[in-house]
């Protein structure tokens, strides 16, 4: 009786002890983790029957080093190993096409893209994934202005203001928090739901599952509510749509090893030259991040 017994405790609660995990960062000192990032950004806008189409593409290598552990979060160094850009209108043609690697003599942006090459950025990292700080960023911004040839005070300003906006500090949080900010703080079973969000440009509200448990990966998806609000001086945009993320990450460092991100959002943009006219505004996008070591 007391083997039948037994068996029957193994049988329904075995079970639910094996598959409950606790997804968080755990890292080592002098860890390293590669990651290839491929985005594609599609704006589309309509004015009076007439459709303009803005679509911006970039790839590149972000290099994440562990540094230590300090009040139980982890200082991470940020390296961008590689960075491509481009950008393309249906109306202008080609605008940018930028390989950072590739110094063009003449060509200010690649002179600025190649110095945000190799310049480490520090963040503090807790263990489910909030960016608490980031370091370094305005230096960065620094380097890249320098290094677009600017010699007049005033016009090295307004390239760090522009700069800024996408590699300063709070920038970089807001921006590579959708690639780390995953994981609960309680343990968690297939089938279990949490919530969490991250405010900037683009603030999102999303609730994840965990779908499998598979050996030493977690497979994870997301759905998330959107708001994008940016002010430009030439240009605004207020949208607002959804988003779906599909990760499989490594429960032994808490490091992804892939993840999508789709979303799509809607509203109205302006332009500076057509006054307060509200212009139709559709962005898709769709994200990559691959770890490759």
């Amino acid at each position: 009786m007391k083997k039948v017994l037994l068996l029957l405790f193994l049988l329904f609660f075995g079970p639910w002890a094996t598959s409950q995990v606790k997804l968080e960062y755990k890292l080592e000192k002098d860890d390293v983790f590669t990651i290839k990032q491929e985005a594609k950004q599609v704006i589309t806008q309509k004015l009076e029957g007439a459709e303009h189409e803005l679509t911006n593409v970039i790839d590149g290598v972000l290099e994440f080093k562990v540094l230590g552990e300090e009040d139980d979060n982890y200082e991470i160094a940020l390296t961008f190993k590689d960075l491509n850009l481009k950008m393309v209108s249906s109306i202008q043609g080609e605008l940018m096409n930028v390989a950072a690697k590739e110094i063009v003599e003449g060509d200010m942006q690649s002179h600025i893209f190649n110095s945000l090459l190799e310049h480490p950025i520090q963040m503090t990292l807790s263990r489910n994934g909030h960016i608490l700080r980031v370091r370094g960023g305005d230096s960065l911004v620094a380097k890249m202005a320098q290094a677009s040839g600017l010699e007049d005070e005033f016009s090295l300003n307004m390239m760090k203001k522009s700069l800024e906006k996408e590699f300063g500090s709070e920038a970089l949080s807001n921006s590579y928090e959708q690639m780390t900010y995953l994981y609960p703080q309680q343990q968690v079973g297939p089938g279990d739901t949490w919530e969490n969000e991250y405010t900037g440009k683009l603030s999102t509200k999303n609730k994840w599952t965990l779908e499998t448990i598979e050996d030493t990966s977690a497979k994870i998806t997301g759905k998330a509510e959107v708001i994008m609000d940016i002010t430009e001086p030439a240009t605004t945009m207020n949208l607002s749509g959804t988003q779906a993320t599909h990760i499989t990450t490594d429960i032994s460092s808490g490091f992804i090893k892939k993840m999508k991100v789709e979303g799509e959002s809607k509203g109205t943009g302006t332009m500076a030259q057509l006054g307060d006219q509200k212009i139709p505004t559709t962005i898709t996008s769709t994200i990559t991040y691959e770890r490759i070591n």
